[in-house]
């Protein structure tokens, strides 16, 4: 299967602004490109990449005043097949975890564990370590939160979305992440592409997405707290503690977002 992804996004910017950029694919999706992943920046300004602490691909630039666009449109290959099910994976004592496994164990700035340690532990505290608790987890954070983009704010936490249960893809998976650490699971947020493939048309923009990752069974298994069903063609972009590892954009001065259009389609033929 190819799918074809991409972007503009554009700001207008009061004045020279850094900017860093989230908008690579992960590393370990690189080699599925079946055409190239071309960043194309108007104007033109000196972009430079890096990878950040979790193996990301970033870029930082100097954003003059005035607007700026960011654009690409590519081809990814893919499997096609859903997201992995491994009902009887279990989960790791603490003491048997990868080191780099350890962090996702933490609190983090939208995934306050302190004020969620009660509920998860009375919640899940009799379900069957991994899979299973993993998914008690992931159903009850999708019925705790209505989905709505008019639901959006940028400062809503894990526990704020619990209170509020509103939210956008990314409280749910904040939310799920939180629980999961609460109850010893390592679970990292993830950000990337999924289109509506394999599924009815969901109303509403397309957007990048949010989901998560638990760490049960010798391995990173993908879970999706606000579609609560395995999904086909998820392109990663990026994982890491929460939202704030993973913004798509950080503007350090003052900017506004002016157009903001994302695509993820199964090309036609493949």
């Amino acid at each position: 299967m190819h799918i074809r992804c991409g972007y503009e996004i554009s700001y207008d910017c009061v004045g020279p602004t850094p900017m860093l950029l989230l908008l690579s694919v992960r590393p370990e999706r690189l080699a599925d490109l079946v055409t190239p992943q071309e960043m194309r920046v108007t104007p033109d300004v000196p972009v430079h990449a890096y990878a950040d602490g979790f193996g990301n691909i970033c870029h930082r630039l100097l954003a003059p005043g005035g607007r700026i666009t960011f654009s690409s449109d590519f081809v990814v290959a893919d499997s096609g097949e859903p997201d992995v099910v491994e009902l009887e994976a279990e989960q790791h004592l603490i003491q048997n975890l990868p080191d780099e496994a350890l962090v996702f164990l933490l609190g983090s700035r939208y995934c306050e564990t302190d004020y969620l340690m009660d509920t998860a532990w009375a919640e899940f505290g009799r379900v069957q370590g991994g899979w299973r608790r993993v998914q008690a987890i992931v159903d009850y954070a999708h019925d705790r939160i209505t989905f709505g983009y008019p639901h959006a704010k940028p400062d809503r936490t894990a526990h704020g979305a619990h209170q509020d249960q509103v939210g956008v893809c990314r409280d749910f998976a904040h939310l799920a992440v939180t629980l999961c650490r609460c109850m010893n699971i390592p679970a990292r947020y993830c950000t990337g592409y999924l289109g509506d493939i394999g599924i009815d048309p969901i109303p509403g923009p397309m957007d990048f997405s949010a989901w998560f990752q638990a760490f049960i069974g010798g391995r990173w298994y993908t879970f999706d707290a606000r579609h609560n069903k395995p999904r086909i063609g998820r392109i990663l972009q990026g994982y890491g503690r929460d939202a704030t590892d993973v913004a798509i954009t950080t503007s350090f001065g003052a900017s506004s977002l002016a157009k903001f259009d994302v695509i993820a389609e199964q090309t036609t033929g493949s």
